[in-house]
């Protein structure tokens, strides 16, 4: 699996070409890094003919290996103006690896403003007119498509925002049903398919196989002892019963879940929107609590959200949109939670970045805070790009500056994810330090056992995140397997070497995570990017986070050793 595809949307060029060694054994977020860094001017504009699209499966793409199907969809910024890999679920990844691409690489801009949808199947690629689809929302421009192409292709298009060029624009990925609500939605990059004139890849891998491995006795072997390290992790089975939810109880009880524009770190009615009643109203509405985004996966921390009467609201109904969408704005119903989480996937937008423009708009008085129907109608705005919806689809920084809101929850431009700084501070180390902006996907720490409140071992503990979770981002596995494969290092190298007949250590996977993080942040100090912006907004070491009564207090010194190596 080592073919490129071009795509030049100026010419409508196509070029296949295979990969050189550079890349040879990169996959995802380490593809995405080198690639951008090699071909990508890192000062370029972020809308303009210069920046690159890249879709990228990780190395175990295609293959039998238990949820290793991610997508990893990359390019600079508009959100961050620095390098940005957004990885997705459901099926799109799978299906680009069983055709063989290492990469698809979109370039350029299209000749008058014109529309496309791309096309990519074994008898090859096709660029046809997509004028029609232009302005539809997600939901139906992924059922048009499927109904056009037959229900076995995987869609990933972009909605009004991305068309818009919104910075809190995704990109929805169909799932094995082909609902398209896994977001690659992170860093704005809806907005850059939507400078290239792309409204959607169609994705037929109709008479390919999954790749065999290269040894298929040793594979089967370890496959076995893969499967049963996941059947007998505790966190495995936490995800398998209430998905990432859980995590509404673990952050509440340390003072980490964002409250009130991230005022606080807990919410009075957490009880209302956590795991176990989010499991109840699923099951007492026959719903359907444990969902795989993608077939092969066994962590199945997706869920299917129902309305009263039984009918399927959005899936899924995850951790990050209750903590942003809910208690970020004091807002305590999980009905008005799924249909913000529906609307922001139609339009097109990110949920992390939309709840925190949302409360920042909420605390810059547009509406107060716990205002459901008022959230609804902001999200509305922002889908029929009115003048509030505009300024809100481009982000929490942007909207706290059109406010004169000066408590934003933002680092490098991207708003933070649910955990609050103070409160569970190895995230904010994350937050702060990440080339990806404010991220928890780049180094989680919140499940570790460490006092979360204070500030001893924090930038340890998040230096030691972020230069792990990038192997399983370069292998398309999903990083929640980490919270069970951690452990076990030697097994994941055995899983590559017998897949891919390579012969691959341990440390080479540590090293090719940090060689992973130090070309993302080369490309972000080619970009102009310095220590300083590795840094948090100034309240929140100088304000209290009023549930905890702690500030974030990692120095600065600890901040700029993070990503000092040797």
């Amino acid at each position: 699996m080592n073919k490129i595809l071009r795509i030049n949307m100026a010419s409508l060029e196509q070029k296949l070409e295979d990969g050189n060694k550079d890349y040879e054994l990169l996959g995802g977020r380490a593809f995405i890094a080198k690639f951008l860094l090699d071909e990508v001017k890192p000062s370029c504009e972020p809308l303009g003919r210069h920046n690159k699209l890249i879709y990228t499966p990780g190395l175990l793409g295609g293959s039998k290996v238990f949820s290793s199907g991610r997508i990893s969809i990359g390019a600079k910024s508009p959100l961050t103006g620095g390098i940005k890999e957004s990885n997705g679920g459901g099926v799109v990844g799978i299906k680009l690896g069983r055709l063989g691409y290492k990469a698809i690489v979109i370039e350029d801009l299209p000749q008058n403003d014109q529309k496309y949808i791309i096309k990519i199947s074994a008898e090859g690629v096709e660029i046809l007119p997509g004028e029609e689809y232009w302005g539809l929302k997600v939901y139906e421009t992924a059922a048009k498509l499927r109904e056009r192409f037959g229900n076995k292709v995987a869609v990933s298009c972009i909605g009004p925002a991305g068309e818009m060029k919104f910075f809190s624009a995704g990109i929805a990925n169909t799932d094995a049903e082909g609902v398209p609500s896994r977001y690659s939605g992170r860093g704005g990059l809806g907005a850059v398919m939507g400078s290239k004139g792309i409204k959607a890849l169609v994705i037929d891998d109709s008479g390919a196989k999954m790749h065999e491995p290269a040894n298929s006795a040793e594979f089967n072997e370890v496959m076995k002892e893969y499967a049963k390290i996941l059947k007998e992790s505790p966190v495995v089975e936490a995800y398998n019963t209430y998905g990432t939810s859980a995590m509404v109880q673990v952050t509440n009880a340390v003072g980490g879940l964002p409250t009130r524009n991230f005022s606080a770190g807990k919410f009075e009615g957490a009880e209302k929107i956590d795991a176990e009643r989010l499991y109840d109203t699923i099951t007492s509405r026959n719903g359907n609590p444990t969902h795989a985004c993608m077939p092969g996966c066994m962590i199945r921390c997706s869920n299917v959200y129902p309305d009263e009467q039984g009918n399927t609201v959005v899936s899924p109904l995850e951790y990050e949109t209750i903590a942003l969408m809910g208690s970020n704005l004091s807002i305590d119903n999980l009905d008005v939670i799924a249909k913000l989480n529906y609307l922001c996937n139609d339009y097109g937008i990110d949920t992390i970045e939309t709840g925190a423009a949302i409360g920042v708009a909420m605390e810059g008085g547009v509406i107060p805070f716990g205002d459901a129907q008022g959230a609804i109608e902001l999200v509305h705005e922002i889908g029929k790009g009115s003048l509030i919806g505009r300024v809100l689809g481009m982000g929490a920084a942007i909207t706290g500056k059109v406010l004169g809101v000066t408590n934003v929850p933002v680092v490098k431009g991207q708003s933070m994810p649910g955990y609050e700084p103070r409160g569970i501070k190895g995230l904010g180390v994350t937050y702060a330090t990440s080339p990806m902006g404010a991220d928890h996907t780049a180094g989680a720490t919140a499940r570790a056992k460490v006092d979360h409140n204070s500030r001893e071992g924090q930038a340890a503990l998040s230096k030691k995140m972020q230069y792990t979770i990038p192997i399983y981002d370069d292998l398309g596995l999903c990083m929640f397997v980490s919270a069970a494969l951690g452990a076990y290092p030697e097994v994941l190298a055995k899983l590559v070497n017998t897949q891919l007949g390579t012969n691959y250590s341990s440390d080479d996977l540590f090293k090719l995570a940090q060689d992973t993080v130090q070309w993302e942040r080369e490309f972000n100090r080619r970009a102009g990017f310095t220590n300083a912006d590795d840094r948090l907004p100034e309240h929140f070491y100088e304000e209290q986070n009023l549930s905890t009564g702690t500030v974030f207090d990692v120095s600065d010194e600890e901040l700029d050793e993070v990503h000092k190596l040797g």
